[in-house]
């Protein structure tokens, strides 16, 4: 199983750690974390990620190609050229195209999600229509080969979710335990069917900032 996990300037490394740590126990995975070149690519919580393979360097026909979203860094990178080729690239030969957060935005613009359902963080989610996706308010979706998931710590989910389309449930959920994944969040605060007028309001004028 030979995985393509994008990285690039100031995108969200849990959009990337949470599929990418279940991937990692998944028997039979190679992984490649793939930019431009090797040099460390500094993400929006300060932290560096080191790519360990660059774009001349990665699987040409790779089982899964995927996204990791974020604010400024996604859209930023949405107008990079080198980087959406390579997306295309890869995307025209790989088993499964795959995101997380707003990595969806980049297959689009990509051209890899013309006709197929697809999510994003729910910022984002109306912005899926602009690539002729049909937007989907679900924690995760799968369509075809095209599988996409919703905002940030949406990755686990997702994650486990491809697994058990590809190997099965029982492979999953194996990896499930393994990261004693049962999630208890201490609000009711994650969706903007939950959370209060005042949150959302509050989140929406952030990510507004974060994209200047």
């Amino acid at each position: 199983m030979k995985i393509v996990m994008l990285v690039y300037p100031d995108m969200t490394p849990l959009d990337l750690l949470g599929p990418l740590q279940a991937w990692s126990m998944w028997p039979g995975t190679d992984i490649q974390i793939v930019w431009k070149n090797t040099e460390p690519v500094m993400t929006d919580t300060g932290m560096a990620l080191v790519p360990t393979h660059s774009f001349a360097d990665a699987y040409e026909s790779p089982d899964i190609l995927f996204c990791p979203g974020g604010a400024k860094g996604t859209f930023d990178t949405m107008a990079d050229q080198q980087v959406i080729e390579f997306v295309a690239s890869r995307g025209s030969t790989a088993g499964w195209i795959t995101s997380v957060c707003t990595g969806a935005l980049i297959l689009g613009t990509a051209g890899l999600l013309e006709g197929y359902k697809a999510t994003t963080h729910w910022l984002a989610l109306d912005m899926l229509s602009n690539f002729g996706a049909q937007p989907i308010s679900e924690r995760w979706v799968i369509d075809g080969n095209r599988a996409t998931g919703g905002g940030v710590t949406a990755g686990i989910d997702f994650g486990l979710a491809l697994m058990a389309e590809i190997a099965g449930e029982d492979q999953a959920k194996t990896v499930q335990l393994t990261l004693e994944y049962a999630p208890q969040p201490p609000f009711n605060s994650g969706t903007p069917a939950t959370a209060s007028a005042a949150t959302i309001e509050q989140v929406t004028e952030a990510f507004a900032e974060a994209l200047q």
